[in-house]
């Protein structure tokens, strides 16, 4: 391997170095032990020991090692700190330096350059004071990365007293952020209801991330999308806390399954997935990024925490919210995160703030007024410190000489981060592997891709049978900002949209593979930030010289580095909040004189949040609904338009008519939306509701998981079965469903299951998502499904605190949408 020959050579220098161990730097080392103070690394009668040894239990590695360490080494793991020096361009150093400290080993300014030489002045002085774990989320070339990895990981294992190797981090949400293969955004990904997919894109991204030595990823988002105007709603799985407690558990899955290789047999997983943000972030008080979150201990318990209870308890690592929950910050919140995390759902691994959020408790929250009140707080709730602040964790040592942070708080946390190294196996091998490019960029990671990038696409109106097109029309227009352009969501690397494909291209590459002579009239028509209509007239002449035009609108996000980068635009992502959720400039009136027209017009959203336009929904001929596609996005829709796919996506997102109708997810508390909205004619007429203190415009557009289909589907109430009608307080049902497909096209369905609680003690939602599962069903065929429920998922969060299964009837109803064909009653004795 090239990075092992290159860093042969300088091996001498790094050897050179023996840690100086004196009086004060042992504190927290405990002696009397069968180790000695000088040579914590052994045992005294010359056995092996219990941490060197790849047998031995994870926890008994841990309570090993534990007392060998200092303070001093103990708090240099609970850092995150930066690996590189550089970044892309200047323009990113600004962003850089909320993450941490960026002076390490390696200078990485030039992306393209791949030279090997390292800081060994940078790396002695990174390791000694935060060593635990090293941020490498940056596009660099594959052998520096490699390169770099090897040099810090040897230096930890050979050079260091105890040889503790280090967490290496990167981004994931939606690929690997090193020039990996980019999945469609995470909202996208849970549009396809497919559970098994996801644990597919996850593996992919987990392998691909794995061969550089990469072991620990920040993903995936569980925050709920119940604030629309968060700038963030792209980057979690949609507004339903069971739909993303499952798509979470399956991302999870795939990214942990698995070993590293040459590991002990002990460890469990190859990459620690990282679940955030802990808790309650996605619905900040007018939508703005770190605001506070309203709210008390039933909805904290109903909504925002059931993801995480279901997708991470088996999660090498949890990230904490910036925000404040109740009043009070989410990293200081002893009852989220000691009393329900650790003491009640028995969570044992791994707990870090997230970039800079420790002081935020003195900058942001007010709730202390030191450096040092602010890690106390934090390491009191066994929580460890990620870089972009003042690393207030360097006053720890120091608090406890004097007696104002136990050592406990510390140990807790350090055992915490020690399991979550264990169980990778990491102090066995924690280098990149020789082959690490057989594992980038596979077939089979393509091949994932192209099932992601169709099975996310939804449907949202077809009518007149609009969709599909025939292959054999003589043109279409294919117009819009979106048309041309390869839209990804955030938390991408530099320049990855140069592997995507867009529309215009992908039209043109699926025409080709059906030997299709149907011509594409392309023009942009407008720009997607600008309210410049003289383009309109191009896409009108267009549209007129084309059988069916396609309109392409929506929103827009940035990669890591330019959505950072000051005087750059975009409508989402990290910290672009918005006020309106309608189309930007002169998208809208694009849309209206193509419409005029009088051709098939087809409208497709490519956005990362739902765009509140209800004249397009109730005017255009078809809507498709395509969230932040992945690197196949504009041939996937190519497929789907011309019909070579039938498009199975849903939507796990309300779709408002306006911003000032939100919020307007689907599972509100019973009596909590007006019976009799107003609503505005096309002509501009105000018909105003009757319903008391209710405004113009109040009903949702579209509820979650509605779509129009292209294959004809049938459920009728004899389909339905359940395991029993009458169960007790303390038994799980299953629903089971036949599911007919009345049309001549095989094609994929989601089958969802509802719950209403008739009557309870305490208000609960008018309908509540408790089960679904995605089929195939042949033309003209039919598929029989069967969904299991918990007991659990019946219980309600009591006046006296408890989760109770209250008995009462319970309506069950099935569909393919929230919308529903059938239902039946269960009764819970």
């Amino acid at each position: 391997m090239v990075v092992q020959k290159k860093f042969m050579p300088l091996l001498a220098l790094v050897t050179a170095l023996v840690p100086f161990i004196t009086a004060e730097n042992i504190l927290g080392a405990r002696d009397g032990m069968h180790f000695s103070l000088e040579a914590r690394a052994t045992n005294k009668d010359g056995s092996t020991p219990i941490y060197k040894n790849a047998k031995a239990s994870i926890e008994a590695r841990v309570n090993d090692l534990l007392p060998r360490m200092t303070v001093e080494e103990k708090v240099a793991q609970l850092y995150v700190l930066e690996l590189l020096l550089g970044h892309q361009n200047d323009t990113y150093q600004s962003y850089s330096s909320i993450q941490g400290d960026l002076n390490g080993w390696m200078n990485l300014t030039d992306p393209l350059d791949n030279t090997l030489v390292f800081n060994q002045t940078g790396l002695e002085e990174m390791m000694r004071l935060k060593g635990g774990s090293i941020w490498a989320g940056y596009l660099v070339p594959y052998e520096k990365l490699a390169y770099a990895v090897e040099i810090g990981q040897r230096y930890l294992m050979e050079n260091t007293t105890l040889g503790i190797p280090a967490l290496i981090q990167s981004e994931g949400l939606h690929g690997f952020t090193d020039d990996g293969t980019i999945f469609p955004s995470p909202i996208g990904l849970a549009a396809s209801f497919n559970t098994d997919l996801i644990s597919k894109v996850s593996g992919v991204t987990a392998r691909e991330a794995e061969g550089l030595g990469i072991n620990h990823m920040f993903a995936p988002v569980l925050d709920l999308a119940r604030e629309l105007r968060w700038g963030r709603v792209e980057e979690g799985f949609g507004e339903d806390h069971f739909l993303t407690g499952e798509i979470g558990h399956a991302f999870v899955t795939g990214m942990q399954s698995g070993t590293r290789r040459n590991t002990s047999s002990t460890a469990f997983a190859r990459v620690a997935a990282t679940c955030k943000h802990f808790a309650a972030f996605g619905s900040p008080q007018g939508g703005l990024n770190l605001a506070q979150v309203s709210g008390g201990e039933r909805e904290l318990r109903t909504e925002y925490l059931k993801p995480f209870n279901r997708a991470c308890l088996d999660s090498l690592s949890i990230m904490t919210a910036y925000s404040s929950y109740d009043g009070i910050p989410a990293i200081a919140n002893t009852h989220i995160l000691t009393d329900i995390l650790r003491n009640e759902w028995g969570y044992k691994y791994w707990v870090t703030s997230d970039a800079g959020s420790v002081d935020l408790l003195v900058n942001l929250h007010g709730t202390c007024d030191t450096r040092q009140c602010a890690a106390k707080v934090t390491v009191d709730n066994l929580s460890g410190e990620m870089g972009g602040g003042t690393y207030t964790f360097l006053t720890l040592p120091d608090q406890v000489k004097a007696g104002t942070v136990s050592i406990n708080s510390i140990d807790g946390a350090v055992k915490g981060l020690l399991r979550t190294k264990f169980a990778l196996g990491l102090f066995e091998n924690p280098y990149p592997y020789n082959d690490y490019l057989s594992t980038i960029r596979t077939q089979e990671s393509k091949d994932v891709l192209h099932s992601a990038d169709t099975e996310t696409i939804v449907l949202l109106e077809n009518r007149k049978n609009t969709l599909p097109l025939s292959t054999s029309l003589g043109s279409v227009a294919l117009l819009g900002p979106h048309a041309g352009r390869v839209s990804f969501g955030d938390y991408v690397f530099f320049n990855a949209t140069k592997n995507g494909v867009s529309p215009l291209d992908g039209f043109k590459q699926h025409l080709a593979s059906v030997s299709s002579s149907t011509k594409i009239n392309f023009a942009e028509g407008s720009k997607l930030w600008s309210n410049d209509e003289s383009e309109i007239a191009a896409a009108v002449d267009a549209a007129r010289n084309s059988d069916v035009a396609i309109v392409m609108v929506g929103t827009w996000s940035l990669d890591q580095t330019l959505l950072w980068t000051p005087g750059t635009n975009a409508t989402t992502g990290e910290h672009v909040d918005v006020s309106d959720l309608g189309l930007v400039g002169a998208q809208l009136a694009l849309v209206k004189a193509v419409k005029a027209v009088g051709k098939p017009t087809v409208v497709v959203f490519v956005s990362g949040k739902p765009v509140a336009e209800p004249w397009i929904q109730e005017n255009a001929d078809a809507v498709i609904q395509q969230f932040y596609p992945g690197e196949l996005g504009g041939l996937a829709l190519a497929e789907v338009i011309f019909g070579a796919v039938n498009p199975s996506g849903k939507l796990p997102v309300s779709f408002p008519r306006s911003v000032g109708t939100t919020p307007v997810f689907y599972n509100y508390l019973k009596g909590s939306r007006p019976l009799d909205p107003g609503s505005v004619m096309d002509d501009g007429t105000l018909m105003f509701g009757h319903q008391p203190g209710a405004s113009v415009e109040l009903r949702p557009r579209i509820e979650l998981h509605q779509i129009q289909l292209l294959i004809a589907h049938e459920i009728t109430s004899t389909d339905i079965k359940l395991s029993s009608p009458t169960i007790g307080r303390s038994q799980g049902f299953s629903v089971t469903v036949t599911v007919h497909n009345t049309g001549s096209v095989a094609g994929k369905e989601v089958v969802q299951v509802y719950m209403t609680d008739l009557v309870s003690s305490v208000v609960t939602a008018n309908q509540q998502l408790i089960g679904f599962k995605k089929v195939d069903i042949p033309a003209g065929g039919s598929t029989v499904v069967t969904i299991p429920v918990l007991s659990s998922q019946l219980a309600v969060w009591s006046v006296q605190g408890k989760w109770v299964v209250e008995p009462g009837a319970f309506s069950i109803k099935i569909g393919t949408s929230d919308q529903v064909f059938a239902q039946t009653t269960l009764t819970v004795s």
